[in-house]
């Protein structure tokens, strides 16, 4: 058992002044009922404590849902452009890195965590987890490419992709497609394309195994993930070909 205004600060909550007024401003709740006093106890383990309705978690590791807009970098390095990293400056949580990486031109979907090891499983080659991306391309998508991502692509490297799902949305001059991969190569989706002889022009990632992107977020914005959100990527039903 703990302080309760302890574990809101451990948890990256704010400070024990800023988490008391949080208390009294009837914003934290336990077991989803509004918090007594600041040093009320509570179990790390079994009581339920949320901010405005959002799971405050257990000291440590911090999941942030990001929509990434166009012209950030998904780097924890310096960089000579905006990091993703700065549109959460004002996150609680500490050692935040970005779980995968989308080009600097490349919008949506990025999970913010601190969690090496919920991030490795997301990563891995041997897991495949799947990633759906919307993309604009320039040429006539058919069903002929359909079948070609569906055989595996040579991007020139030693294997060809694995498998992908790609749906036509709309194909024309400028088509429009949903395209699911289970592996992350550098610059994929791009170089799947290429290899039909077609261009992306726009690409945005909508879903990284269980988690789908809130479209409530604008470009930008980010929120901590659901406590459903976070279990379904904990257990092995929220990823895929495990």
């Amino acid at each position: 058992m703990m302080r309760l205004d302890k574990y809101l600060c451990e948890a990256g909550a704010g400070t024990r002044s800023e988490v008391k007024e949080l208390i009294r401003r009837g914003r934290i709740t336990v077991n989803e009922k509004p918090a007594g006093k600041p040093d009320q106890k509570i179990s790390e383990t079994s009581d339920s404590v949320c901010l405005d309705g959002q799971p405050v978690l257990a000291a440590g590791n911090v999941y942030y849902m990001l929509n990434k807009p166009a012209g950030y970098v998904s780097s924890t390095v310096q960089t000579d452009g905006p990091s993703v990293l700065d549109l959460l400056a004002d996150a609680p949580g500490k050692g935040l890195f970005p779980a995968g990486r989308l080009d600097r031109d490349t919008e949506g979907l990025l999970l913010i965590t601190n969690d090496g090891k919920l991030s490795h499983d997301l990563l891995s080659p041997k897991k495949h987890v799947e990633k759906e991306y919307y993309a604009k391309i320039e040429g006539i998508v058919t069903e002929e490419d359909v079948v070609r991502f569906e055989e595996g692509l040579d991007i020139g490297e030693k294997r060809r992709t694995l498998p992908a799902r790609l749906l036509i949305l709309q194909s024309g001059t400028e088509s429009e497609i949903l395209l699911t991969i289970r592996e992350g190569k550098f610059h994929q989706v791009k170089r799947m394309f290429e290899a039909v002889g077609k261009r992306v022009v726009y690409l945005k990632r909508v879903s990284m195994g269980s988690l789908t992107l809130d479209e409530a977020l604008a470009p930008g914005a980010y929120r901590p993930l659901t406590a459903d959100e976070l279990l379904a990527l904990k257990t092995p039903k929220g990823k895929s070909n495990e």
